[in-house]
């Protein structure tokens, strides 16, 4: 059990849809009283799950209560973040503030929220799992300590690492933020192929989830590169080798490295749009 940094606590979340409810389950599976967690979430179905579920408190819009919150985690879409930073700012002056939406700058949060005190996320929804990837960034006004505070509390629901320049988000959100969607879309195209030669809808699904959890997995373990694994596995003029063949010439790697540059850019072009 891990006990979270009194850096970071109270706390409270702007936003309790998917990715806050991961986090604050697994702070509270870990030991953060629940009483400690407060969450800002206008949809009254929303805030009945999150009390049902975690115990914590909720409210439907800000207000003095928060005023003693040593973290702030936004958890809202890019779309609304300024007006609620806007609304929110008042209530909560002493905060650190952790954000996990996607494409807005720290510049413009922290000019939202009159403060410097800002860490930027990526994360993603395999947190949903305990295994998400997130990548962080810090302006300079976070100390170190702030800093592995927020680790740690990541560290329950996966795995982070920091950049140093905040640009790199952008990319940290083509490779890992979007990234599940590639997989689920590879995914796919294995279970419809099974099924176009026969396997069951189930029996494709098992076999296509469980090798790709499998390799996931020989590929965290090994000290190999991806490509010499798929070396390993890959015989000349054998079935896979035949496979590979036609993913080549169709230009499939090409093909991924372009849409994950798209990705970026439209990162890049979020926060332009929407940081105003």
């Amino acid at each position: 059990m891990t006990s979270l940094s009194s850096l970071l606590l109270p706390m409270a979340f702007i936003g309790g849809g998917n990715m806050a409810s991961a986090l604050i389950g697994g702070l509270v599976k870990n030991g953060t009283p629940a009483s400690a967690i407060h969450v800002v979430e206008p949809l009254e179905a929303t805030r009945q799950a999150l009390q049902s579920q975690h115990g914590v408190r909720t409210i439907a819009a800000a207000d003095a209560s928060l005023n003693n919150c040593a973290l702030v985690v936004w958890a809202v879409k890019p779309q609304v973040f300024k007006e609620a930073a806007l609304l929110t700012q008042a209530h909560i002056p002493k905060a650190l503030h952790l954000s996990v939406a996607a494409g807005i700058g720290s510049d413009s949060i922290a000019a939202w929220l009159h403060t410097e005190r800002v860490v930027r996320a990526m994360p993603n929804t395999p947190a949903l799992v305990g295994l998400g990837q997130t990548g962080l960034f810090a302006r300079s006004a976070v100390s170190p300590e702030e800093q592995q505070a927020i680790s740690d509390m990541l560290g329950l629901v996966g795995e982070s690492l920091w950049v140093k320049e905040e640009a790199l988000l952008d990319a940290v959100t083509a490779v890992s933020g979007s990234g599940p969607a590639y997989v689920f879309y590879f995914l796919e195209a294995m279970v419809d192929a099974g099924v176009h030669m026969g396997l069951t809808p189930e029996q494709a699904h098992q076999l296509a989830v469980g090798t790709l959890v499998g390799a996931a997995e020989l590929a965290r373990s090994s000290s190999d590169t991806p490509a010499v694994l798929r070396e390993r596995v890959t015989s000349k003029g054998g079935t896979t080798y035949a496979a590979l063949t036609v993913m080549q010439d169709k230009g499939i790697h090409a093909s991924l490295v372009e849409a994950m540059q798209a990705a970026r850019a439209r990162a890049q072009s979020l926060g332009k749009e929407l940081g105003g």
